[in-house]
């Protein structure tokens, strides 16, 4: 019988930590720390890991401090268009929508067109229909807005205005959540979900749905969910890289996550992260900006939140071990 373990992203469009209220801060961690319960509960019951870390998604869908569902960002015509993905890893099995514009938790959607077995990607407006013929919430754009993703927007097109949108942080710009684990039957699953970017092209879709890219998993090696500027993963294929880096050069994950991260992705200038976790309950979580909202649950059952530098252990879990 297999550990099991649980990681989670919230995205490395963390901001400064002067920039927040400490409450804010605090409830933030308070949603990682909900969701890796959420994804904990069902690996701990014997759950597999496709059911752990669709729910660990849904928690940080619904909360609005990430970049996902409720709380995501808008685009050009400030309009809310979604993606996220799912994978199994033991049958390498998936499902994806993006630039979806109705679903309350687009990973759910994710995780039924995976389940139906005829596509692995829907679009738009068929992806909305998809979701609303299998019975999940439907809601109006109204849903997804904050006052912080409006001043975002507001922001993110001042500075086009200016010329200066490439030196916007990645709190302005960026944010996605995403959660991977391992299940008592070894089995692994990635999940990713987003916004996109702040002012975003209508009808831009990034990384996240892109099976390989953003969201990948492959039993024996690696479950992947990345994070950042979505173009870049789409072109290194970074959560394929990192399975391949383990699987044909021999690295460990924390090798292979942080060479995807800093010396393929990081080279171009741009932020980046991800959350990783291997065949043996290995979990890596590198990033190569101010911080990453993040948290795991190793095999022990020790649970790990943190935004910034600082990791803190908050809990332990019951249930882990072999």
């Amino acid at each position: 019988m297999s550990p099991i373990a649980l990681a989670l992203h919230g995205g490395c469009g963390t901001l400064p930590k002067q920039d927040l209220p400490t409450e804010e801060w605090a409830e933030a961690r308070r949603h990682i720390a909900d969701a890796l319960s959420a994804g904990w509960t069902i690996l701990a019951q014997g759950g597999t890991a496709v059911d752990a870390v669709e729910a660990t998604v849904v928690v940080l869908e619904d909360s609005p401090h990430f970049n996902a569902g409720h709380g995501a960002a808008l685009n050009s015509d400030a309009l809310h268009e979604l993606d996220a993905a799912i994978m199994e890893g033991a049958t390498l099995r998936a499902g994806a929508v993006c630039a979806v514009r109705h679903i309350r938790n687009p990973v759910k959607a994710a995780r039924q067109l995976m389940e139906a077995g005829v596509s692995v990607l829907l679009t738009g407006p068929a992806a909305d229909a998809f979701a609303r013929g299998a019975g999940l919430d439907i809601v109006a754009q109204s849903y997804f807005t904050t006052e912080r993703r409006l001043s975002n927007l507001r922001q993110m097109k001042a500075r086009a205005a200016a010329g200066t949108a490439a030196s916007a942080s990645e709190a302005e710009k960026h944010g996605t959540v995403g959660a991977v684990a391992l299940d008592r039957a070894g089995n692994l699953a990635a999940a990713t979900s987003t916004g996109g970017y702040t002012n975003k092209p209508a009808g831009r879709v990034g990384d996240t749905p892109i099976i390989g890219a953003g969201t990948y998993a492959r039993n024996g090696v690696c479950a992947v969910s990345g994070t950042g500027q979505g173009e870049l993963f789409i072109r290194h294929v970074a959560g394929h890289e990192v399975a391949s880096l383990i699987a044909y050069k021999g690295l460990s994950l924390a090798e292979a996550a942080r060479t995807v991260v800093f010396d393929r992705i990081g080279n171009h200038g741009i932020g980046a992260g991800m959350v990783a976790v291997d065949a043996g309950g290995g979990i890596a979580a590198p990033f190569n900006t101010v911080g990453m909202y993040r948290g795991w649950v190793l095999p022990s059952g020790e649970m790990h939140v943190a935004t910034h530098d600082d990791v803190a252990c908050v809990a332990y879990l019951a249930g882990g071990g072999a």
